[in-house]
């Protein structure tokens, strides 16, 4: 990021003056293409989409030197299924049912790439139909478990990612998959095969819900016509629709409700994220789900012992985080931008990670993101409640580090 980028991004959330973007989007037509790399920089990227959080789709030739265009795939396009055997058949992964709906979600199993494989040849012999149904390998955390190298390459537009970042300090879990399926199964980067996309912009998904306040299974689906289900159907706009070939990279903004469909046989590398634009939709979306879980036990408010302290713990295991961990997430970040500053380094060489590029203004920029967040964070009542007497540093000693790093920067 440069000096220019930084001021334009920092003018525009100050203008905002802590509230969260605007869930009206400028009305689309279409998804914008962005064709040659060489003449699309990171700033472009963050100004034009990043920051106003718009969905754009990147040509094959920014993914064209990727190791597992390569390898994964035949010259006829098709997924390499002897190569991925030979390299991986043996590694246990997740497989879900696409014709079994549990809580509006796909139930999962866990098996040798090999059988899926096995699996995925049958489907492919018997037109596309199996008595097993459609199944397809989703959330397999190759880059966990197996060096990326010769695999795939961090686009820089996407380099910064405190989600994976984070994960990867703590040496434990990320949130980078690999997808595979064959026709027919539901950012992202096509290795081999076409996906249909279907996206709605911030807001439009309340107009889908049913009359319980749910959202569909399947946006196609004709229940949808069915204005006693959907009573407020009428009020969302037709979806942006995508078709992405392979090798194309599409990136999907925060809060967009999406929808996508295999139409060939497909792997695709998926990379969920967070960062200092959407760090605020973060925190919106914490204390929605900690209100939800809230509303579900409130009965119990007066007689169970510790009442908040279950809601966190409710809130961890439905959602993956709560407010503590939601805590220590931005502390992490905190920390590495502070101590990259001190030394003027790029945040990706902060303790031995890849260098991104990204500099001292990307960090000065991170920093009054969290900043702003954790100011939030520390006066809302539920953290209050929360026993930081255990944390290094407390959060209002971080949130006075952070104040000061900013007025610091200023000057950058």
């Amino acid at each position: 990021m440069d000096r220019e980028t930084r001021v334009f991004a920092e003018s525009h959330f100050g203008g905002l003056e802590g509230r969260l973007p605007s869930r009206v989007c400028p009305k689309l037509d279409r998804v914008d293409f962005i064709e040659k790399p060489d003449s699309f920089s990171y700033a472009d990227f963050f100004k034009g989409y990043l920051l106003p959080n718009l969905p754009c789709v990147f040509s094959s030739a920014f993914t064209e030197d990727w190791g597992s265009r390569r390898l994964w795939v035949t010259p006829s396009g098709k997924p390499n299924f002897d190569y991925l055997l030979q390299n991986y058949g043996d590694v246990v992964v997740p497989v879900a049912n696409c014709g079994v709906q549990e809580y509006n979600s796909n139930p999962k199993e866990h098996m040798a790439l090999r059988d899926y494989i096995s699996y995925w040849k049958e489907y492919i012999q018997g037109n596309y139909s199996s008595s097993r149904g459609c199944l397809y390998l989703k959330d397999w955390h190759l880059c966990r478990d197996f060096s990326t190298e010769g695999v795939f390459t961090l686009p820089i537009y996407f380099s910064s990612d405190w989600l994976n970042e984070y994960w990867d300090a703590l040496d434990v879990d990320d949130y980078r998959f690999v997808y595979m399926g064959p026709t027919g199964t539901c950012w992202s980067v096509n290795i081999c095969g076409r996906k249909k996309w279907f996206f709605f912009p911030p807001g439009q998904e309340d107009a889908l819900r049913d009359r319980h306040g749910g959202l569909p299974y399947d946006v196609t689906s004709p229940s949808l016509l069915d204005s006693r289900l959907h009573p407020t159907r009428d009020g969302c706009s037709p979806p942006l629709e995508v078709t992405q070939e392979a090798g194309e990279m599409v990136f999907v903004p925060s809060g967009w409700h999406h929808q996508v469909h295999n139409l060939e046989d497909t792997i695709s590398i998926n990379h969920n994220w967070v960062n200092g634009c959407n760090l605020a939709n973060m925190w919106h979306f914490l204390q929605q789900e900690l209100r939800a879980v809230q509303q579900e036990v409130i009965e119990w408010r007066d007689t169970m012992p510790d009442w908040h302290h279950h809601c966190q713990v409710i809130m961890k295991s439905c959602s993956g985080i709560n407010f503590e961990e939601f805590y220590h997430f931005l502390k992490i970040i905190a920390e590495r931008r502070l101590l990259l500053l001190a030394k003027g380094m790029s945040p990706g060489q902060a303790e031995g990670g890849e260098d991104t590029g990204l500099g001292p203004q990307q960090a000065a920029f991170d920093i009054s993101r969290i900043a702003e967040v954790l100011e939030s964070v520390v006066v809302h009542p539920d953290f209050q409640r929360v026993d930081t007497s255990t944390f290094s540093p407390r959060p209002e000693v971080l949130l006075r580090q952070l104040k000061e790093a900013v007025a610091a920067t200023t000057s950058l």
